[in-house]
């Protein structure tokens, strides 16, 4: 049987030699990256970008959400914990079923259960009602998320996973961090049901481009046919390998980095600092260039480096940035530009950390690319959902920050030299998914 095309074509089988002449031409790697890599980038951008864009552009609104469905500041905030356990465990079904089905399958049905939740929401009579819409929103977002990682996966790895995802992480951390103020601005022209209409308006456009523009990257000959048993078994296997289990928690904790500075960032500026919203806007907006900047930096690393110590070494220099945050914040010494500048170097850390843990990850079990990515991305949100009210309850100010940020990174680096021993840790050749070797 012949070895599938590497395009974003359908996946067609050919004969041997035909094989051997399409692979020479067709397999990415670094010295020859194919002309549509960019396209790819772009549409499984689009669709990533869906889980952040759902989870941070109402934020602006839950106090009117609140005022107006008659209910308390705890339940509205409920709806968002919702989101987060839907992404999570949306995540976990649609996983193994791009693995069974191919990764257009998933990827569309999700996106379409998230227009119909969404346009929903225009007409949700009470919280109870809104809740349940936002964790069917949380589910249907899910599949750009898992079945972009594993498309990914089905394609590249080792340095060219990386870079992929390094192109992926610049809209997954860039969207969290933008979506409040985008929010902001549309509750200017419109009321909080209006930005789940245009999310809705998104969502349906991306299922469109995707129908047209996205093909199949997973050939028949490498699905799955193992029912619920075997997707447990899938799991279990996944959970006994070391190094990937590592992995997945060193991209939790660094994901906690990000999840603590969203979360805490409004209450630190505003009511420590005494900011406006406006110069919050422009402050937190900023901070967004350098997780941008790591993450297009990363490519450009992988050049020298292997995706293990770029891994390292993000992780420990995000771990020193919390440190010194934590450490001026106590002491009070140079007051908002000692916290900005902390927060700031550990959202470039982040960056850097952030698209290689993943890409060892999944380098790891290119059989069970969409069980792995669905593992890696519940534990992520899992660790959103977590480490979101952590900030708060410490008392929503840089020390707290500080320590949250400082915790989740030491034990980041724990997991790294006690589990993962990036050492140990020896490059996938760049074309092992590309060729179909398993």
């Amino acid at each position: 049987m012949g070895r599938p095309h590497h395009r974003l074509d359908e996946w067609t089988p050919v004969t041997d030699l035909q094989d051997r002449a399409a692979t020479a031409t067709l397999t990415p790697t670094t010295e020859a990256p194919p002309p549509n890599r960019a396209l790819l980038a772009l549409l499984l951008g689009a669709f990533v970008a869906i889980g952040p864009l759902t989870i941070d552009m109402y934020l602006p609104a839950l106090p009117t959400i609140a005022a107006e469905l008659g209910t308390t500041s705890a339940m509205v905030q409920l709806t968002l914990t919702g989101t987060l356990i839907g992404l999570a465990i949306g995540q976990l079904v649609l996983g193994p079923l791009s693995d069974a089905f191919g990764r257009r399958g998933p990827l569309l049905a999700g996106t379409a259960l998230y227009v119909v939740a969404s346009s929903l929401v225009l007409v949700a009579p009470s919280i109870e009602v809104l809740g349940v819409l936002r964790l069917l929103q949380g589910v249907g977002a899910a599949a750009g998320a898992v079945v972009a990682m594993a498309v990914v996966r089905d394609l590249f790895t080792g340095r060219a996973a990386a870079t992929m995802l390094s192109r992926l992480f610049l809209v997954l951390g860039a969207a969290p961090v933008l979506a409040p103020t985008l929010g902001g601005e549309l509750l200017r022209v419109t009321s909080w049901r209006g930005i789940f209409a245009v999310l809705a308006v998104y969502g349906l456009l991306l299922l469109a481009v995707g129908a047209v523009a996205l093909r199949e990257t997973l050939p028949p000959s490498r699905r799955s046919a193992r029912g619920v048993a075997g997707t447990l078994r899938t799991y279990r296997g996944l959970l006994r390998d070391r190094t990937f289990v590592g992995l997945v928690l060193v991209a939790g904790l660094t994901m906690a980095g990000l999840f603590s500075y969203v979360s805490g960032s409004s209450f630190v500026f505003q009511r420590q600092f005494g900011l406006d919203e406006q110069e919050f806007g422009l402050l937190f907006g900023a901070g967004a260039f350098w997780l941008i900047a790591a993450t297009q930096l990363n490519p450009v690393a992988l050049r020298r480096w292997s995706p293990a110590q770029v891994l390292v070494t993000g992780t420990v220099a995000g771990a020193v940035s919390g440190a010194a945050l934590l450490v001026l914040a106590v002491t009070g010494t140079g007051g908002l530009v000692a916290v900005v500048v902390p927060l700031w170097a550990m959202l470039f850390a982040s960056g850097l950390a952030l698209p290689n843990a993943p890409a060892l990850a999944l380098s790891r079990h290119g059989e069970s690319a969409g069980s792995a990515a669905a593992l890696l991305g519940a534990v992520q949100f899992g660790v959103g959902a977590a480490v979101s009210p952590v900030v708060g309850l410490l008392g929503n100010d840089a020390a707290a920050m500080g320590a949250v940020i400082l915790t989740a990174l030491v034990l980041a680096i724990v997991v790294l030299v006690t589990v993962v021993r990036p050492w140990q840790l020896t490059d996938a050749p760049e074309d092992a998914a590309a060729a179909g070797a398993h």
